[in-house]
Order: structure tokens, then C-alpha cells, then sequence
């Protein structure tokens, strides 16, 4: 498989603060790729060392094959970048700001970049200091993205923003994804909405890279889990590793399946169990999932 985005051990001190601790991520090229965590976790950091505004203390990280810590000026022309606190020149209109960055790409697309101002809804010839923060938020992926980069880098691109300019960020990000086959790698904590555009999940937690695989496979391999006890059962389970979340309410035992295999968890189960308990499965969301990993990562 080719990767758009790949790092090996990589680490990133802050004086006494470890933001990142040996962390090895492999983006896949076209993949929609969600780095999720709670504030603080790494997030932030590992997409300032893959655009080289930051220096990791050890380890490497590449970008559409090219080490990071050697990006030029033809490499960074095929990376848009949108951060959180991005800075735009406010005294420009959101034309003047297209005008400004076209001669600074040699493949960017005018019609694209009106296109994307269409869809995003934005006025053309307002001053950027009188945008909201939703509108600077959308004027700066239009330039981001008008030069067709086959790689993308937000970081928290939804976060403050209210769920219709969210939806707009989406719609436009899942067409030209779907259009173009660009590598997104986005960062974010708000998993609700990150489960309905991205393929593949990354869970970072304290600068350590907890879970990375496709989203369809995370999916599956986790259940819900309703155990009802015969009233005579004793609490003698001993549950194993991959039950998380294990609680008895009264005759009822609840857990969250981390290895979860058709027919052959649902015999696990039975073995596990006191003669006649009845189990039910359900699916579980992105939120729940990592929800649990979170406090089991907290333990």
C-alpha cells in the first residue's frame, strides 16, 4: 500500500512536556484520515512536524515521499494546510485574497476556487476583518484547495464552528475527495462529526497513538454487548481483557466487545457465561468506541 503521509517513531519534547511519544502513522493516499483526541493529546503538533513548522526531537516523518524536514517551496505547492488559528490578510476581500495566492500555484484552478466560494457561500467582495469565524474558516480552504494539492492538512477545521458551516466544510471536502482523490488528514476531537466523511481513524492520547485502522474495520470489530444472567447466577465471570466497560446492574451484564467475530464471539460468550444467559449485539458509534479507549487509557 502507498502512503500519502508515514512517521516512525516520532517524538516531540516541550521542555518537560512530551507532546508526541513514538509515534508511527501511515496515511494511506486517497484515504480520508481522522486524527481524533481530546485537546492537548498531540493532534496540533503532529501536522505543524509534517508541515515543518515544527521540529520532532527524535523520530521522522515523510510527505508525499519527501521528509518533512526538507520540504521546499515545489513540495509545500501540492499541501493545503488550514489550522485552527489560521491568519489571513483581513484588509483583502476574499477576491483580492484568490487574486493574491493564484500566481503562487502553478496548478491552480480558477474555476475550482469560484466554484468552492459558490458552495461555500461566501461574499466575494467583503473584507475578510468582517467575516465570521465560520466565513474565515471557509475562505481559507477555498485557497487550500484551488490548486488541487493531492495532499490535505486541517487542523481542527470544524472546531467553534456551528453545525450549517460544518456541513458546507464537509460537503465541499467529500467532493473534492471523491473528484480529485485527494489524501485528507484531518485533526479534530469532534467525532460525531468526523464518522460520516472519514475512511480511516487514528485515536492519539497523550502524544501516543492508540488505534489507527480503517473505520469499517473498527466498526466492525466492535459490539455492544447485553448479557441477561439466570436470577441464580454468580458474579464468578472473570472477564477477559477485550470486554471493556464490563458493569452488572442486577441480572443484567453490559460490556463492549473489542474483538468482536461473528458466530465465533457469540460461542465465546456462551463459554464464558453462566449456563442460560441470553446475549444481544448491537453496533456501536465512533463516540462510544473511543469513549471507552479513553477511560481505559485513563485506568
Amino acid at each position: 500500500m502507498s502512503f500519502a503521509v508515514s512517521t516512525h517513531e516520532l517524538s516531540k519534547r516541550f521542555t518537560r512536556v512530551e507532546a508526541l511519544s513514538g509515534l508511527t502513522l501511515d496515511v494511506p493516499r486517497g484515504a480520508i484520515y481522522a486524527l481524533l483526541g481530546p485537546n492537548g493529546a498531540g493532534k496540533t503538533t503532529t501536522l505543524q512536524i509534517l508541515m515543518d513548522l515544527a521540529r520532532p526531537s527524535s523520530g521522522s516523518a515523510t510527505v508525499l515521499g519527501v521528509d518533512s524536514r526538507k520540504l521546499d517551496a515545489g513540495d509545500r505547492e501540492r499541501i493545503g494546510y488550514v489550522s485552527e488559528n489560521q491568519e489571513l490578510p483581513l484588509w483583502m476581500t476574499l477576491d483580492e485574497l484568490i487574486a493574491f495566492c493564484r500566481p503562487l500555484y502553478p496548478a491552480w484552478d480558477p474555476s475550482l476556487a469560484d466554484h468552492l466560494a459558490d458552495m461555500l457561500e461566501l461574499p466575494r467582495r467583503r473584507k475578510l476583518r468582517a467575516f465570521s469565524r465560520g466565513m474565515k474558516r471557509k475562505a481559507a480552504l477555498v485557497v487550500s484547495l484551488a490548486y488541487r494539492p493531492p495532499l490535505l492538512l486541517l487542523d481542527e477545521p470544524f472546531s467553534g464552528l456551528d453545525p450549517l458551516v460544518r456541513d458546507q466544510m464537509l460537503e465541499a471536502l467529500v467532493e473534492i475527495a471523491a473528484q480529485e482523490g485527494t489524501t485528507t488528514l484531518l485533526s479534530s476531537h469532534d467525532i460525531a462529526e468526523i464518522e460520516n466523511v472519514a475512511d480511516h481513524v487514528g485515536f492519539l492520547r497523550q502524544g501516543r497513538l492508540c488505534v489507527s485502522e480503517p473505520l469499517d474495520a473498527l466498526h466492525g470489530r466492535f459490539r455492544e454487548v447485553e448479557a441477561l444472567l439466570p436470577q441464580d447466577a454468580t458474579p464468578a465471570v472473570s472477564p477477559p481483557p477485550h470486554w471493556r466497560d464490563v458493569e452488572r446492574s442486577g441480572a443484567v451484564l453490559r460490556f463492549l466487545d473489542s474483538r468482536y467475530e461473528p458466530g465465533a464471539s457469540e460461542a465465546a460468550w456462551e463459554r464464558a457465561l453462566p449456563p442460560g444467559t441470553s446475549t444481544t449485539a448491537s453496533p456501536v458509534t465512533l463516540r462510544r468506541i473511543f469513549l471507552a479507549l479513553a477511560r481505559e487509557e485513563e485506568a
